[in-house]
């Protein structure tokens, strides 16, 4: 049978042709133990909070707005994510489950990457809610509808979902010669392809457009949006209008540049240090893991649970007989 193995805690080894010995992870037995405590409270934490998000948006008529379809789909993308990344790499941490077949690591590459670009993407369905609030606050009703909200978030999808299969599918037509040492925490596409022995140049093609056209340019289009933004703030004449302006955009932008800042620093650190200098494989590691996981950890707080809608939104169902005539059974 076709499998990936990973073995002892320093690297990841893959290869498609044979039962080959892999290691992840360059990291203590200590450090693996805090590591391994840490995610796993990041799922549960995770979890809760994104199905609690979506549950609360379901449940209350209010939250049934264009802005909410996006704030939904961005809990959906953060929970599938979770569930795909953090329950392997604990099973392969905790349980010793070193070996993978080959078609289940090219599943875990599919859902871990899909996701993520979801979650790029949904930044930029949030960001354009913005944009038109604050640009055309008297048009925003028929320039944010349900329709338009749902198309993006549809058309987002497929190109995502038909990104990320081009790319699986590419790295099935590769040969490997033998065992091949990967440092990843889990099937890292790039280090992948780099280690075949036959053709690799389309994969290579995948890799640099699609984080230009995934990562890259979604960053272009929220920062651009948010210069427009402060362009259009400070050429309101009245003094009184501008504050007024500026506070409204700082209690609706705020939580928005928060999750930018969260998904998209780490990211571009790490970008820019291996294209400029040298980084270690286990700092990449770290900080690539923190763009997988911090997110859908910090994303249910920061956008939604704390927004004054949700929170109105979740006292009124507390206080709804159904909830309240449980609690006193309780």
């Amino acid at each position: 049978m076709k499998k990936i193995s990973f073995c002892g805690s320093s690297n990841f080894i893959y290869s498609r042709n044979q039962t080959c010995k892999v290691n992840i992870l360059a990291f203590n037995k200590l450090f693996q133990k805090y590591l391994n405590f840490q995610i796993g409270e990041q799922l549960i934490i995770s979890v809760l909070g994104n199905v609690a998000v979506m549950a609360v948006i379901c449940l209350d008529q209010n939250l049934r707005t264009p802005k909410y379809v996006a704030v939904f789909n961005l809990a959906f993308v953060d929970l599938l994510g979770s569930c795909a990344l953090i329950p392997k790499v604990l099973d392969i941490f905790l349980f010793n489950h070193y070996y993978v077949p080959y078609n289940d690591c090219l599943t875990f590459l599919f859902f871990c990457y899909t996701c993520l670009s979801m979650q790029a993407l949904n930044l930029v369905a949030l960001c354009y809610d913005r944009l038109m609030a604050i640009m055309f606050p008297l048009h925003y009703h028929v320039k944010v509808t349900h329709k338009i909200m749902f198309s993006m978030i549809t058309f987002f999808w497929l190109f995502v979902i038909t990104c990320t299969l081009i790319a699986v599918g590419l790295l099935t037509r590769l040969s490997f010669c033998g065992s091949v040492v990967i440092n990843s925490y889990f099937c890292d596409h790039g280090l992948m392809f780099e280690l075949a022995c036959n053709d690799n140049f389309p994969s290579i093609i995948i890799s640099f457009l699609s984080p230009i056209l995934i990562l890259w340019l979604p960053m272009v289009f929220i920062l651009s949006s948010y210069i427009c933004i402060a362009f259009a703030l400070f050429k309101v004449a009245v003094v009184k209008e501008r504050v007024k302006a500026l506070k409204t955009c700082t209690e609706t932008c705020t939580s928005h540049l928060i999750l930018v800042a969260i998904f998209f620093l780490p990211f571009m650190g790490t970008t820019i240090t291996v294209l400029t200098s040298y980084i270690h494989p286990n700092a990449r590691i770290i900080n690539s893991s923190l763009t997988f996981t911090v997110p859908p950890l910090l994303n249910p707080t920061i956008y939604s649970l704390k927004t004054e809608e949700v929170k109105d939104a979740i006292k009124k169902l507390l206080n709804a007989p159904f909830f309240r005539y449980n609690f006193m059974l309780w």
